[in-house]
């Protein structure tokens, strides 16, 4: 498959078609026994964003067709998020998830909650271990986000979205909702050390309003994006981080 590509936007349902089906998408997931599409809430957390909840339930909508059309006949397809500082079911019902989840008969996992196992990692920056959702593991994991600039993260992309596989049972303070844990030090550190757990097998971003949908990798695809909204990539700390890292995972394996 290849690193990835982006189309200019038409309409949600021919744009993302068209595009899967260039990224030979359908023929990957055929693979897997089950298959998260990793949605992102993010827009709840800032009122700015709230415009964007119609547009993102249809852009997760054509992906999800896309999926439940190409995939494995026994595979489940499953939703999944873990919201930051509030209640992942209540914003399933408010967005809308809950509807399309009953409507394609898939499930809805909130990621807050779900059976978890211990990671480890040796490039981990920060955690000595993550307590990290079993069902991503087990998963093709598909991360989806709506392109925009973030005031926590400079960047809101297919990689910082991974930002809500911590579950809040685990990351959240004593006294808030909100996941102080992964908060004790500059983000970009819990972003690197998330995608270390696993990183996505592909990611879809909707950039509708620049005029484009990417699709691919999700570490090229956060690069790609970045020139959208006139960043340097390697300006955003999180991925001149995990450009980093990732490299050194790179290089270890080719000596081995």
């Amino acid at each position: 498959m290849a690193k990835g590509a982006s189309i200019k936007f038409t309409s949600y349902t021919e744009t993302i078609t068209k595009l899967l089906n260039l990224l030979k998408l359908g023929k990957e997931i055929k693979k897997y026994d089950k298959v998260v599409l990793k949605v992102s809430l993010n827009y709840s957390q800032y009122p700015q964003f709230e415009e964007t909840e119609k547009a993102s339930t249809e852009f997760i909508e054509s992906v999800l067709k896309f999926v439940l059309e190409n995939k494995n006949p026994v595979a489940e397809v499953f939703i999944a998020e873990g919201a930051d500082g509030s209640d992942t079911n209540e914003l399933f019902d408010k967005h809308g998830f809950r509807n399309l989840a009953e409507k394609y008969s898939v499930g809805l996992v909130d990621l807050n909650n779900t059976e978890t196992e211990e990671t480890y990692n040796k490039n981990f920056t920060k955690f000595t271990s993550i307590m990290y959702p079993k069902i991503l593991k087990e998963s093709f994991v598909i991360s989806l986000s709506r392109l925009s600039e973030d005031p926590e993260t400079d960047l809101h992309g297919s990689l910082s979205n991974m930002l809500g596989a911590f579950p809040s049972k685990h990351y959240s303070g004593f006294f808030s909702s909100k996941k102080n844990k992964i908060r004790k030090w500059p983000i970009k550190y819990s972003i690197n050390d998330i995608v270390h757990c696993k990183v996505p097998e592909f990611a879809v971003i909707d950039a509708s309003d620049k005029g484009y949908i990417l699709a691919g990798l999700p570490f090229e695809m956060d690069k790609q994006s970045s020139k959208l909204l006139g960043m340097e990539w390697k300006e955003i700390p999180y991925l001149r981080l995990l450009n980093d890292s990732l490299q050194e995972v790179e290089n270890a394996q080719q000596i081995q």
